[in-house]
C-alpha cells in the first residue's frame, strides 16, 4: 500500500511526536549502552542492527511504542459510522488538522513567509511569558491588491517568533486578461507594494502602531529558482520615523515557478525608472502647489492665517498631498447605508497622535487607511478621511473639511453637497449630522437668522480624491460660509489634472492602495453575555464592600434589551422607535408602590472593568448600583452591536426597582 507524499509526511510527523513524548530515543541509548557492555566486551565483535532490534524487543520497548501509537481513521468514515460526542477536553493524541488552501493552478501566487524577527531592542529586557500568562503581543497585518491578511499574535520579545505564511494572488487588472497566468514581464509592471503594518497589543487590549512598511516584492522575479530571502528593517512611526524598531526575516517564493527569470539589471532599471517618474510627478505638483498658494495669498493677505492644508505627513513622516488620503471605498455587503457608515466610523476609537514632551502642541500624523483600520483607532483626520471615502463609495458628493472648532482647536469633518443644494455636515467622531444654513451678514439686524447647532467655527479648505478648494470668502467663519463650489470668487480650485497626476490610483508608487473592509470576527451574543457576567460580579463585589446584599432580577434585565436596541437604532438612523413598548413592559414589571430607575451608557471598547469604573463616576449610575431600600432588585443588560473591522458599539443599562418607603 503506497501513501501519497503529504499523508506519508503527516504519518512520520505523528510517529516522531509520539517517540519524543515517550522519550524512546533516551531508552534506546540506555539499551545500546547496556548491550555494548554485555555483548561486546568479551569478543569485541561488531554490533549489527538486528542485534539492537532484538535487544529492544526483549526489553518490551517496541511493544510499548506500538501500544501507544494511535492510528486515526479517515474523518469522513468516522462521521458516517457515528456522530461523536463533543469532547470536553483536548486529546493530544489526535493529529493536528491542517487547513488547506484552494490554489488555482492557472493563477500566479506570491508565497510570503515571515520567519521570525530580531533586534526589537525595546523588548530586550522583556521576561519570557509563563504558560497561560497574558502578555503583550505583536500582530502583522498585510495588504496586497485588495487582499488582506493577519498573522497569529506572538509575544513581544527582542526576537519575536513570527512563523507565518501568506499566499498572495497576483492578477491582472485589465478585463479579458484577468484569467490568464501572468508572466514575469507583466508582473514587473505591477508596481503595487505589499503594505505591512505591525501592531502591538498590550495586556489591557490597547493597540499601538509600531511600524508601517511598503515591501518591494518584485526582487523575487530575478531570483534563482524564484525564491529570495529579505531582511526588512522596520522604522518607527510619527516622531520616531527615522528610528529602527526591529528586523523581519522574510522569504518570497513564486508559485508556480517562473519558466524564465528576469535579470537583476532589468528589475533594478525598472525600479529606477519608476522612482524617477514618481519624483518628477511630485516635483511638478509641488511647483504647481507653490504657485497656487502664492495666488491664494494675493487675493487677501489674511489668507495666510487660514487652515489651508495641501500636504500632510503620514505615519512614516512622508509628506503627501491630502487628496491622496481619500479614495471612493465600497463596503460590499458590510454596510448598507451612508448613515450606517457614519455610525461605523464613529465607533472606531479616537486617539490623538502621541507627542514626546510638553507644550500642548498637536503632533500631525495622518495615517494610511490600513494602519488606521488595523489599529482600530486614530485622530479626527483619520476618521474624516475614512468617512469621506465611504460616502463617496455610496455615490455622494463628499468632501473633507479642514478648519477649527471651539477655542480655535484644529479639526476635520465631512460635508456632503446634495443635488438640491442641501449642505450636510457629518461629524466623523460621533456620527452626528447637521444641516448647514448660512447666515447672510447683509440681512437687516432684526431679520431672524438660523441658529447653528454644529460645533465648527472656521473652515479653510475642502477636498476629496479629485478636487481641492481653498476658502476665499471675506470671512472663514462656518456660519456665514456659502458652499457654491462653482463660484471661484468664493472657492479657489486646484487643477483637477494636477491632483490626478499624483493622487489617482497607481499614479505614483508613493500612494498606498486602499484596502477593502473586513467583516467583524466578534460574536455579538457571546461577547454581550461575557461582559454582562463580569459586570454582575463587579456590582456584587462593590455592594458587598458597602455591606449590601445583591439580588438580581433576570426578567427585568431581559426587559431592558428593547431600549438598548432602540438607542443604537437612533444613533444609526436618527429615528427613535419602540420606546412605548419598553415603557409599557417596565410599568407591568414594577409593582405598585415600587420605584424604577434606569441608566444607559455607551462605550466603544469591551473592557468590563474599565466600563464599570466609568459608570461609578456618574452620580445617577452610582445611585442605582449602591441602591438601599426595601425589596431592592437589580438588573443589568449588555448589548454589543458589531461593525466591520471588529469595531463595536457596547450599550450597558443598569436598573433597579425597590419599594418606596416614605
Amino acid at each position: 500500500m503506497s501513501l501519497p507524499p503529504e499523508k506519508a509526511s503527516e504519518l512520520k510527523q505523528i510517529i516522531h511526536q509520539q517517540l519524543l513524548k515517550m522519550d524512546v530515543h533516551g531508552r534506546i541509548r540506555e539499551v545500546l549502552a547496556e548491550t555494548i557492555r554485555e555483548e561486546l566486551a568479551p569478543e569485541h565483535q561488531q554490533l549489527s542492527t538486528e542485534d539492537l532490534i532484538r535487544a529492544l524487543r526483549q526489553r518490551g520497548i517496541i511493544d510499548d511504542v506500538m501500544k501507544e501509537l494511535k492510528f486515526v481513521t479517515d474523518v469522513n468514515e468516522t462521521e458516517r459510522t457515528s456522530a461523536p460526542k463533543p469532547s470536553t477536553h483536548f486529546v493530544d493524541r489526535e493529529p493536528p488538522v491542517l487547513k488547506k488552501t484552494n490554489i488555482d493552478p492557472t493563477r500566479r501566487y506570491l508565497y510570503l513567509q515571515v520567519l521570525g524577527g530580531k533586534a526589537f531592542l525595546e523588548h530586550l529586557q522583556e521576561p519570557e511569558p509563563l504558560p497561560g500568562q497574558i502578555c503583550s503581543t505583536f500582530t502583522l497585518c498585510l495588504h496586497f491588491r485588495n487582499q488582506r491578511f493577519r498573522s497569529k499574535p506572538v509575544p513581544c520579545a527582542c526576537e519575536p517568533d513570527f512563523q507565518d505564511g501568506f499566499l498572495l494572488e497576483i492578477h491582472k487588472d485589465s478585463l479579458g486578461d484577468g484569467s490568464k497566468m501572468v508572466d514575469a514581464t507583466t508582473m514587473l509592471s505591477i508596481c503595487d507594494p505589499v503594505h505591512m503594518v505591525l501592531i502591538k497589543t498590550d495586556t489591557f487590549g490597547e493597540t499601538t502602531l509600531v511600524a508601517s512598511y511598503f515591501l518591494e516584492w518584485r526582487s523575487v522575479l530575478a531570483a534563482e529558482n524564484g525564491v529570495t530571502n529579505v531582511a526588512v528593517e522596520l522604522l518607527g512611526v510619527g516622531t520616531e520615523s527615522k528610528v529602527s524598531v526591529g528586523v523581519l526575516n522574510i522569504r518570497l517564493e513564486m508559485y508556480p515557478q517562473l519558466n524564465k527569470t528576469l535579470s537583476s539589471e532589468i528589475t533594478s532599471t525598472q525600479f529606477t525608472l519608476e522612482r524617477q517618474k514618481t519624483a518628477e510627478k511630485e516635483r511638478l505638483f509641488l511647483v504647481y502647489a507653490k504657485q497656487w498658494w502664492r495666488e491664494y495669498l494675493q487675493i487677501r493677505p489674511t489668507h495666510n492665517a487660514r487652515l489651508v492644508k495641501i500636504f500632510a505627513q503620514d505615519e512614516n513622516g512622508v509628506n503627501r498631498p491630502v487628496c491622496s488620503y481619500v479614495r471612493p471605498l465600497r463596503a460590499g455587503r458590510l454596510l448598507d447605508t451612508p448613515r450606517q457608515a457614519a455610525r461605523f466610523v464613529s465607533v472606531l476609537g479616537y486617539e490623538r497622535a502621541p507627542v514626546i514632551g510638553g507644550g500642548g502642541g498637536k503632533q500631525e500624523q495622518w495615517c494610511t487607511l490600513l494602519a488606521f483600520l488595523c489599529r482600530n483607532k486614530g485622530d479626527c483626520e483619520d476618521h474624516a478621511n475614512l468617512l469621506c471615502s465611504l460616502l463617496l463609495g455610496f455615490g455622494l458628493e463628499a468632501f473633507v473639511c479642514v478648519g477649527t472648532k471651539g477655542k480655535g482647536v484644529p479639526h476635520t469633518w465631512v460635508t456632503t453637497c446634495g443635488s438640491d443644494g442641501t449642505i450636510t455636515f457629518w461629524e466623523s467622531l460621533t456620527g452626528h449630522r447637521y444641516i448647514h444654513r448660512p447666515i447672510n451678514p447683509d440681512d437687516p439686524p432684526l431679520a431672524e437668522q438660523p441658529k447653528p447647532l454644529y460645533p465648527y467655527r472656521t473652515i479653510g479648505c475642502i477636498f476629496n480624491h479629485e478636487k481641492f478648494f481653498g476658502n476665499c470668502q471675506p470671512s472663514d467663519a462656518v456660519e456665514v460660509c456659502v458652499f457654491d463650489l462653482h463660484d471661484e470668487s468664493k472657492w479657489k480650485p486646484m487643477s483637477g489634472e494636477a491632483i490626478k497626476s499624483v493622487c489617482a490610483p497607481g499614479a505614483t508608487s508613493s500612494v498606498a492602495p486602499s484596502p477593502p473592509l473586513c467583516a467583524s470576527t466578534i460574536d455579538a451574543a457571546v461577547t454581550s453575555n461575557e461582559i454582562e457576567v463580569q459586570l454582575r460580579i463587579l456590582v456584587s463585589e462593590h455592594r458587598k464592600d458597602l455591606g449590601l446584599s445583591t439580588v438580581w432580577d433576570d426578567q427585568l434585565s431581559y426587559l431592558l434589551s428593547p431600549a438598548l436596541a432602540a438607542y443604537e437604532l437612533e444613533r444609526t438612523t436618527g429615528v427613535s422607535a419602540g420606546n412605548e413598548e419598553f415603557q409599557d413592559a417596565v410599568r407591568r414589571a414594577v409593582p405598585d408602590g415600587h420605584t424604577f430607575k434606569g441608566f444607559p451608557i455607551h462605550f466603544v471598547h469591551r473592557n468590563a472593568r474599565r466600563a464599570f469604573a466609568t459608570c461609578l463616576r456618574s452620580p445617577f449610575c452610582e445611585e442605582i448600583i449602591c441602591c438601599r431600600g426595601d425589596q431592592v432588585r437589580l438588573a443589568v443588560r449588555v448589548r454589543v452591536f458589531t461593525y466591520p473591522e471588529s469595531a463595536c458599539a457596547v450599550w450597558i443599562m443598569f436598573a433597579c426597582k425597590y419599594r418606596s418607603v416614605l
